[in-house]
């Protein structure tokens, strides 16, 4: 086997690992859903090399609202506490992905529509086109977005302010 290939055991050995961090995820949020007295049902799935985690609700997601806070704040520090928490299980560093009441998938739908509306623009005019400071998330987003419409693009900039810049062909 060459380097850079994956075997099919490695492959479903990756799966698997990530199906664990996904039900180990489930179980920490489920307990916090809990000690919050919040209704929420938890989907897990593995996206592109990652769990994804998401807590939905049937009863609308009034109450889950509080869990994704002000421009999503509290959805990332849960997120981070999750990663923590499937950390401290297996001991590997965590890629997971949370989604709460669908604010990231919304959120992945307008970025995805910004970056290709800024490649548009750089096509147009020629010119690079620097956007506001995103967190890590809505970067990659957006790189993807770009990359999609032909272009490149480039972070620049120190955290928290770090921003995209599209650049021309």
């Amino acid at each position: 086997m060459t380097e850079g290939t994956i075997s099919a055991a490695e492959g479903g050995d990756t799966l698997t690992r990530l199906e664990q961090e996904g039900e180990i995820a489930a179980d920490y949020l489920e307990g916090l859903l809990d000690i919050a007295d919040l209704d929420g049902d938890i989907d897990m799935d593995v996206e592109a090399d990652r769990a994804a985690v998401s807590i939905i609700s049937e009863a609308g997601s009034r109450d889950l609202q509080k869990l994704v806070g002000r421009d999503g704040e509290v959805l990332e520090a849960l997120q981070e506490l999750t990663r923590l928490a499937v950390h401290r299980e297996t001991g590997d560093r965590s890629r997971l992905m949370l989604d709460i009441a669908g604010f990231r998938a919304q959120k992945r739908s307008e970025l995805a529509e910004l970056g290709a509306k800024a490649a548009a623009e750089v096509r147009s005019s020629g010119e690079p086109v620097k956007l506001d400071p995103m967190t890590p998330f809505e970067r990659k987003v957006v790189h993807d977005a770009v990359a999609a419409a032909g272009l490149r693009s480039e972070s620049e900039g120190e955290e928290p302010q770090r921003f995209v810049v599209v650049l021309p062909a």
